[in-house]
């Protein structure tokens, strides 16, 4: 006599439920795609800053300060300026500062400058002159100057030049 059935409840008709998914936003489980790194071929010079909050391949030549989330130097490359990123790899050469969460210098890296990081590694093979120094957070604008006083950490002091006689 009495059933649970839902037929002859009220409720939304087949066609009404047919709209509505029409006009719902599409609920997808999985992220945005993450674009493509942005490359910087070989053949090219940049003169002037580049900052992104993408991700970085440098094949040419930077001069001045590169930000990224991910900066990658190539072998070829170089980057004459400050290098601030989440992570950055360098397996080319860096004159400048070089701040980042992960650092890691290949063991075809050459860096002539100081390096503050969260965490760092530092192939066998890679040229390295300048001073280390670990922070909680390197990419803090406000992150203290490395002393200018210190001598290079890879290379002895230089001897004074020789005075002429008089």
């Amino acid at each position: 006599m009495f059933s649970k059935s839902k037929i002859n409840e009220p409720g939304p008709k087949a066609a009404d439920n047919a709209e509505a998914a029409k006009t719902a936003p599409a609920k997808t489980g999985a992220p945005a795609a993450k674009p493509p790194a942005s490359v910087l071929s070989a053949d090219l010079l940049i003169t002037g800053n580049i900052k992104t909050t993408g991700d970085v391949n440098v094949e040419g030549q930077v001069e001045g300060d590169v930000r990224a989330h991910l900066l990658t130097v190539g072998e070829g490359a170089t980057v004459k300026g400050e290098v601030v990123a989440d992570d950055v790899v360098v397996n080319g050469r860096v004159v400048g500062r070089v701040r980042g969460l992960k650092v890691r210098l290949t063991s075809t890296a050459r860096v002539e400058g100081d390096i503050i990081h969260k965490t760092i590694a530092i192939e066998s093979g890679a040229h390295f002159e300048g001073s280390v120094q670990r922070q909680d957070d390197p990419l803090a604008t406000g992150a203290k100057k490395m002393p200018t006083t210190a001598a290079p950490a890879s290379a002895p002091a230089a001897a004074p030049a020789d005075k002429p006689k008089s």
